[in-house]
Formats: C-alpha cells, structure tokens, sequence
C-alpha cells in the first residue's frame, strides 16, 4: 500500500512550535544547526540498528529505515541548499519530491548498514556547513519553488525541524 503524499507546507513552524514533536524553530540559528546535528546522529543510527527498522511504522508512515533514507538525502540537500545561498545571491532552489524520491531510489529496499554511514557522512558535511556560517551571512537568501524565501537562519530551524519531527515519528 502506498503512503499518502505529505503535501504540507511546513514553513509554519518558523513561526511557532511544533505541536507533534515539540520542536521550536524560531530559536534556531546556524550554529545551533551546527551542534544539533551531531546530538542527533546518534539516535538516528540507533534507529536503523533496530531489528524492525524496515517494517513500517502504519499504514500512513514510512518505515524508520524509510525516514532514516530521507533523512540522509535531506543532510546532503540542504547542504546543498545552505552553500548555494552562501555562494549565490537569492538563489532559487529546485523543488524536491521527497514521495517521489522515495520510490525512486527503493527506500524501503536499502540496507540499514550502508544507509547509517551514509547518513553519518552526509550529516557530518552539514554540520561543519553550518559551523562555517559567520553571523553576518545569516540573512542572505534562498527562494524555494513554491516562492517562500529562506534566510540562512530560517533555514536552519526549517531543516532542525525536520530532522527532530522524523526523530518524533520513529521513536527516536
């Protein structure tokens, strides 16, 4: 059975907490993206050693090897993200079917193993990303296909979100 597409705009949880998971946004900075992200790591890949990490989690989840797949390729994209606003003025960035990439590259397929050290690799590379912004380049920005425009800053909550929310919905 397939898992219903998330076509939710999440940019609302820049202005106030999320209810799910918790998690405040709006008090996210660069650096705190910079040490979150090896706090995190942690429980990540204790996800993916779990013997059931392939079995889905509902009807309407993912299974937590499927979040820790996504949450991998969200590491290298938001990397990616971070560098073009820093190197780029306003860039636009391409939209991204997480759904879609999903089935495309056989999520649920992937070996735990392999997905953990690529998921640490990719993690690593953003946190020292986001170590590297100074101050001074927090407010440069970054337009998403839909229109909303990151700064820096707001894209670092955006992405922490993300990363903590998965972490919610795995039991992580």
């Amino acid at each position: 059975m397939a898992i219903p597409p998330d076509n939710k705009d999440w940019t609302w949880v820049l202005t106030r907490p999320c209810p799910e998971c918790g998690f405040e946004a709006a008090n996210s900075t660069p650096a705190t993206a910079a040490s979150m992200i090896p706090e995190l790591l942690p429980r990540w890949l204790a996800v993916l050693r779990r013997p059931d990490a392939a079995e889905p989690v509902s009807d309407s989840r993912w299974s937590p090897l499927e979040y820790g797949c996504h949450v991998r390729d969200v590491f290298a994209l938001f990397d990616q993200r971070l560098n073009l606003m820093l190197e780029t003025d306003n860039p636009e960035f391409a939209n991204w079917d997480q759904d879609q990439a999903a089935v495309d590259q056989g999520y649920a397929l992937q070996d735990p193993a392999v997905v953990s050290v690529e998921l640490l690799e990719c993690g690593s590379e953003l946190a020292a990303s986001f170590a590297s912004v100074t101050e001074s380049q927090w407010d440069r920005t970054g337009l998403r296909s839909n229109g909303f425009v990151f700064t820096v800053r707001t894209i670092s909550g955006y992405f922490l979100h993300d990363i903590v929310h998965h972490l919610h919905d795995v039991d992580g």
